[in-house]
């Protein structure tokens, strides 16, 4: 018994040093207010994106939904989180992101509702993408909209992709196929 109860001690304290493991760990908000899991993303390759739709990189948007038109499914999936943390790029509320997405992109991948992806009110998910203590990868910075986060089949941090990097570079397509 007292080797039992050692080692669920054991397995607690590395629960709590190594914190969330995967990122199908959390849940989060879509676009329209609903919850989320990433869980349901499982055996997926996801490419996660920071968006804003008054930014430079905005006619990324047209870029992502190619990809996804031409590879996304059972294997693959994008996933936007809108942010307003650059400049004040995306100021709209969730029904007028949704809407401008929608109209001037044709928009049909996973987006989610606003969040923040750096600062003080960051977002869970992104602590986890952007910390190496807690995705076990790499420590990172969002540096602007449109950086990527490649996630693997089974939910581990592959690689952060900077914003200028289109989302149809060989580097990822070639990730995405492998």
């Amino acid at each position: 018994m007292k080797k039992v109860t050692i080692l669920f001690g054991l397995i607690f304290m590395v629960a709590i040093v190594f914190g969330q493991s995967s990122f199908y760990d959390f849940t989060v908000k879509d676009i329209d207010g609903n919850d989320f899991e990433l869980s349901s993303l499982k055996g997926k390759k996801v490419m996660v994106v920071n968006t804003a739709s008054k930014c430079g990189f905005t006619p990324q948007y047209e870029i992502l939904q190619k990809v996804y038109e031409q590879y996304g499914g059972d294997e693959f999936m994008i996933v936007g989180f809108p942010a307003n943390n650059f400049m004040k790029q995306e100021p709209g509320t969730n029904d007028e992101i949704k809407s401008f997405c929608t109209k001037n992109y044709g928009v049909t991948f996973p987006m989610m509702s606003k969040i923040s992806v750096k600062g003080d009110d960051m977002a869970p998910l992104y602590e986890w993408l952007t910390s190496k203590d807690k995705n076990g990868v790499l420590d990172s910075k969002v540096g602007w909209n449109f950086q990527k986060y490649l996630i693997d089949e089974n939910g581990n941090l592959v690689k952060m992709i900077p914003s200028k990097v289109k989302p149809d570079d060989e580097e990822i397509i070639s990730w995405i196929k492998g």
